[in-house]
């Protein structure tokens, strides 16, 4: 049916409609698009520029290198070295398997081991760089360099590692470094992005540890270009670190040697203190280890070796090592009943060798009793009954009192692990910790270091300083840090009697000097180096009453871990005070036998500044000390500025 001339107009102007408004609509596409791509090419052209070179650029974190650190002397006591290694990043690899199959080509690997690294591969971010190995050989670096283009995600590289090179002399003090552990980063509430990286060392123990923000440094970074495979084709630029602070010690590093060598393989510990600063000189703890094996990886042989050993290679027996300080504690008794008023330096007490008290009997060491004996007379003897008797007069709180003024039951601050506080106890000790009232027997067994008493090393040396100078010496490790000395504290009057302190340094030198002492063998002869010292021997076992009927066995004739404490305090020079020492020898037996002379040495050793010269000690003992030096690993210590690198 033809349209009628009406109908055609109607339909084309609808038409006409419909194609401008589609005309319209076009045109506001087009328009709308060229606005975008203008505002994409102009406007936020730097933005996806940005966004484009995130696609082929990677950044990368530098380890930064560890800080030295020296002995007193510049010596460097924990230094850096070379370290070839290899690490592989699962996003950059494919396929993972394959690589490490071409790697156990060039790496010896054994199926556990691979094992390992598979499983460690595929817990961690597809971006986490794992290590291969660690210490590999030149051999095996070289192999995995030249077969870089074979082995997709692989990057061998050289970095430093920890390295300690006096082996085991400061093992205990310095602690040691060691991968950061997942366990480690669990404790961390926002860990430093470096501990991710492979095989970063970070302080486990010790100084290592309580000094890591210093020792650590800050990360560098590296910008890279990688291919659409993710696979690494040239270094942008590279932002170096900043290596960590180079710490100096106040340690010596001669006299830690001689001091470890002359303990031999005794489970033994000493510390030497400079009294007019605090420094701490020596701190040597035996057995030692070897640091480096935890550096490296510590296999599980040798590290069950050292746990089953019975003289504890692993614990630091200076400030962890708590000990009945027996007879050493006296001089803290004796002050205690000086500067309460009950006693005088004259003040006797009769000792017919034991006191009755409460139906029991407190023995002296000296069967047969020492007869009256006064305050210097007390120590030179070490009479046990002078001090059970004063105890029971001055009572047991103002004892706690004045061990604690002198350093004991007190934790010094020093940048080491676990540093005990030892035990000062008084009645609401006992109360408090046992649920047990104070008893006049426990004031007998305190007066003489044993019972409740228990002290460090590092505590016996501090509590030695404090009665030769009168002073509050506080300990110290660090000297200075950067080049920047640590302040040294300028150590508070003990408030102690002058004429008092003078009683128990006379007794202390009678110990030492007076025919009688219990030290006088281990005396030194050289009057200007001339030493006062305390002698003490602590039990770890009850004897019984039957068994002092019979005869108290002796102490060679019992289970070594059975047998008495031998230890050993002392200073000198006695008029101008240098230096203090203590001496804790493990089931050792006797401290005049046995931690004395060990201590004697130690001390000699500090004021010559070097091996004692012979005419230091007494005539009859030359040649023995003359061949124990000649058999002695010792070091001549020369200073140098070591490391792998130094701070700028």
């Amino acid at each position: 049916m033809r349209k009628s001339p009406k109908d055609i107009i109607d339909s084309a102007r609808m038409i006409s409609r419909r194609g401008v408004m589609l005309g319209i609509i076009q045109a506001g596409v087009i328009g709308t698009l060229a606005w975008r791509l203008r505002s994409m090419q102009i406007e936020h052209a730097d933005e996806y520029r940005l966004l484009s070179d995130d696609n082929s650029i990677k950044f990368r974190l530098l380890p930064p290198v560890r800080g030295l650190i020296h002995d007193r002397n510049g010596i460097v006591i924990a230094g850096n070295e070379q370290n070839y290694r290899a690490t592989i990043t699962r996003e950059l690899s494919g396929d993972v398997e394959q690589v490490v199959a071409k790697l156990r080509m060039l790496v010896s690997m054994s199926d556990e081991e691979t094992q390992e690294l598979l499983d460690t591969i595929s817990k961690r971010s597809a971006a986490t760089p794992v290590s291969i190995g660690d210490h590999l050989s030149w051999d095996e670096f070289s192999s995995i360099a030249v077969n870089a283009p074979a082995l997709p995600g692989v990057l061998p590289e050289s970095v430093l590692s920890r390295v300690y090179p006096r082996d085991g002399d400061f093992a205990h003090v310095l602690g040691y470094v060691g991968r950061v552990s997942d366990y480690d980063l669990s404790k961390m509430e926002d860990p430093d992005p470096v501990l991710m990286l492979p095989e970063f060392q970070f302080g486990k123990v010790g100084v290592e540890s309580k000094l890591e923000p210093v020792l650590r440094g800050k990360a560098g970074i590296r910008k890279v270009e990688v291919n659409a495979a993710g696979r690494e084709m040239r270094e942008l630029s590279r932002q170096e670190g900043q290596q960590g602070a180079t710490v100096q010690m106040t340690l010596d590093t001669g006299l830690q040697n001689y001091a470890v060598q002359r303990m031999g393989e005794e489970s033994s510990a000493a510390v030497v203190i400079d009294v007019t600063n605090g420094d701490i000189l020596a701190i040597a703890s035996n057995p030692v280890f070897d640091p480096n094996l935890f550096v490296r990886g510590i296999s599980s042989a040798d590290y069950k070796a050292l746990m089953e050993h019975d003289h504890r290679p692993l614990a630091d027996k200076t400030v962890q090592g708590l000990y009945p300080p027996g007879s050493t504690f006296k001089m803290v008794t004796l002050m205690a009943g000086l500067e309460s008023g009950v006693i005088n330096a004259g003040s006797r007490f009769f000792c017919n060798g034991g006191l009755d008290v409460a139906g029991r009997r407190f023995h002296c060491h000296s069967r047969g009793g020492h007869g009256h004996v006064d305050a210097v007379q007390s120590l030179q003897k070490s009479c046990d009954v002078y001090y059970y008797e004063l105890s029971r007069a001055v009572g047991i709180d103002r004892i706690a009192e004045m061990a604690r003024r002198l350093g004991i039951g007190v934790e010094h601050d020093l940048p080491m692990s676990a540093v005990a506080t030892g035990i000062a106890p008084d009645r609401a000790w006992k109360q408090e910790r046992y649920d047990q009232p104070w008893v006049i027997g426990d004031s007998l067994n305190a007066s003489i270091g044993q019972g409740f008493v228990l002290a460090s090393p590092l505590q016996l040396a501090v509590m030695t300083a404090r009665v030769a100078t009168g002073r509050e010496v506080k300990p110290r490790l660090v000297r200075a840090i950067d080049g920047v000395p640590e302040p040294v504290a300028e150590f508070a009057d003990l408030g102690l009697t002058p004429a008092h302190l003078r009683t128990a340094q006379r007794g202390m030198d009678a110990v030492m000097n007076a025919t009688g002492g219990t030290g006088a063998r281990s005396r030194i002869v050289t009057e200007e180096w001339r030493m006062a010292g305390k002698t003490g021997t602590s039990q770890v076992r009850n004897i019984t009453a039957a068994e002092r009927a019979r005869g108290v066995t002796r102490n060679e004739q019992l289970p070594w871990n059975r047998r008495d404490h031998a230890l050993f305090v002392c200073y000198a020079p006695f008029d101008a005070p240098k230096y203090a020492v203590a001496v804790v020898v493990e089931h050792g037996g006797g401290g005049s036998a046995v931690a004395a002379p060990v201590a004697r040495d130690i001390m000699l050793y500090a004021l010559a500044g070097g091996v004692p010269p012979l005419s230091a000690y007494p005539d009859g003992q030359r040649g023995q000390i003359e061949e124990m030096h000649r058999n002695m690993r010792l070091i001549a210590p020369v200073a140098t500025s070591g490391g792998a690198r130094t701070r700028a």
